[in-house]
């Protein structure tokens, strides 16, 4: 087997397991890394808060750091919680001495609002560590109590950046999430560079708990494995990004992101092939469905957990045709990315509302609004006329942009199970139905065939 690249963290433990040395082996594992860690403190501490901290020796300390660099062939680490003057003082001749890539984050304070770091380290981390550092990973509040420079735009933000790089790191990533926008911009500057913004969207989630431990591992990962820095960057961003969308309810305070989320995906994509073929077996047993489909051709669309583009939403390669005989014929097989439109219509529906995780496109027939009333399907249908110049009908691009729109604007995006495209010119007029799995697409396509039979019979 292929030999990993080491990932040092020399940061404090959580007890609670969501930030410090837990949150970074995690992450280091995740994104393909061995970790190895120098504890620099224990904390009890829960989603709530921090209710106690304990330091070991100093000495201990630099014994942790020297062992394992004696014997291990570290590719990258980073610094979170180091907590006191004496501590410092006694890893900076150790981390002078480094050959690999370093990563500091300079833990200060916790979610919870705890100090993580004591009134004497702050000058003391500055003197002594942020000489050896490849790159500095400060939020706001800490860009502000190391450089002086209160922020409140991004010209505050450039000016920080350069007091700190004068403080001697070779970059500096300054965090934007404690800034009040609908866009996470993060400006990674180097010396003698041009700040670069480095923009996620923003997760809406209290699961916030050790994202900077998270990020700043992730970042030294990438580091670590030969990543260029900004590549490194983009890579963390997306995995804290993924991580914060598959957060979950750890305890009664905030909670971490689930820095599992990558294999969670990954790991249902067996899954879902086979419920897929599983339910075009059904699509052509059951009867009355093919009156339903479009003259077209319809597919049915599947998405991973926490997805993110087409290619994580699986369809039939061929998709469903209605036959002369008025049977449904399954053309294909199962496969990611396979599914275009109705796929593109999902993800629009799952930006607003990620409880929906299936769509299948079904014509739109005389009864079709008097139908979805009668199942109790509350539905929106896209405005064609408000389309803009710039979106395109090809690729699913109209579809995922009109979805969207509609739902955004709607008073409970969350209720919302059908989503009708009035077609026009060329354009078949369509109805896509939506579940939050393939079981409960089927028990809501039958109810939906069957209603719309005894309403066309009365």
């Amino acid at each position: 087997m292929e030999k990993l690249s080491c990932i040092l963290t020399i940061a404090g433990s959580d007890s609670g397991g969501g930030a410090g040395i837990q949150a970074d082996l995690k992450t280091v594992t995740m994104l393909g890394g061995y970790g190895a860690s120098v504890i620099t403190a224990l904390t009890a501490q829960n989603t709530k808060a921090v209710t106690g901290i304990h330091a070991p020796s100093a000495k201990f300390v630099v014994q942790q750091l020297k062992t394992v660099l004696d014997d291990i062939d570290v590719s990258a680490a980073k610094t979170g919680m180091l907590f006191s003057e004496p501590i410092i003082k006694a890893i900076a001749p150790v981390l002078s001495k480094k050959t690999f890539p370093l990563v500091v984050d300079p833990v200060c304070v916790a979610t919870s609002g705890a100090k993580l770091l004591k009134d004497d380290a702050v000058e003391a981390i500055v003197r002594m560590i942020f000489p050896y550092a490849d790159l500095l990973t400060p939020n706001i509040p800490e860009a502000e109590l190391f450089s002086g420079v209160k922020i409140n735009d991004r010209e505050d933000v450039f000016k920080a950046a350069r007091i700190l790089l004068d403080m001697g790191p070779q970059a500096v990533l300054i965090k934007g999430g404690h800034a009040d926008s609908w866009a996470i911009t993060d400006w990674f500057v180097r010396k003698d560079g041009e700040p670069v913004p480095f923009i996620q969207q923003r997760v809406s989630t209290n699961c916030t708990h050790g994202t900077g431990c998270t990020l700043s591992a992730a970042i030294a990962t990438g580091l670590g494995q030969g990543m260029e820095m900004g590549a490194a960057i983009k890579r963390a961003q997306d995995y804290l990004n993924l991580a914060l969308r598959g957060g979950y309810q750890l305890g009664d305070g905030g909670g971490p992101p689930n820095h599992l989320a990558p294999w969670i995906k990954a790991n249902g994509r067996d899954g879902i092939l086979s419920e897929l073929d599983a339910f075009g077996r059904w699509l052509v047993a059951k009867e009355a469905i093919a009156s339903l489909m479009p003259r077209g051709r319809s597919n049915v669309a599947v998405a991973l957990p926490l997805v993110d583009n087409i290619d994580e939403v699986a369809g039939f390669t061929g998709g469903f045709v209605r036959t002369r005989r008025g049977d449904v014929l399954v053309s294909g097989h199962p496969e990611f990315g396979a599914s275009e439109k109705t796929a593109a219509t999902l993800l629009g529906v799952t930006r607003l509302n990620s409880d929906v995780g299936c769509a299948i496109t079904l014509g739109v027939g005389k009864y079709t609004k008097q139908t979805l009333d009668a199942v109790g399907l509350d539905s929106v249908w896209i405005d064609r006329d408000r389309k803009p110049d710039y979106i395109q009908e090809k690729n699913g691009q109209f579809a995922e942009w009109g979805v969207f729109e509609e739902l955004k604007g709607h008073v409970n995006s969350e209720a919302v199970r059908a989503v009708g495209d009035p077609g026009g010119l060329g354009i078949e007029p369509v109805v896509h139905l939506l579940a939050s799995n393939l079981g409960e697409m089927r028990d809501l396509l039958a109810r939906y065939a069957e209603s719309y039979k005894e309403i066309e019979g009365q």
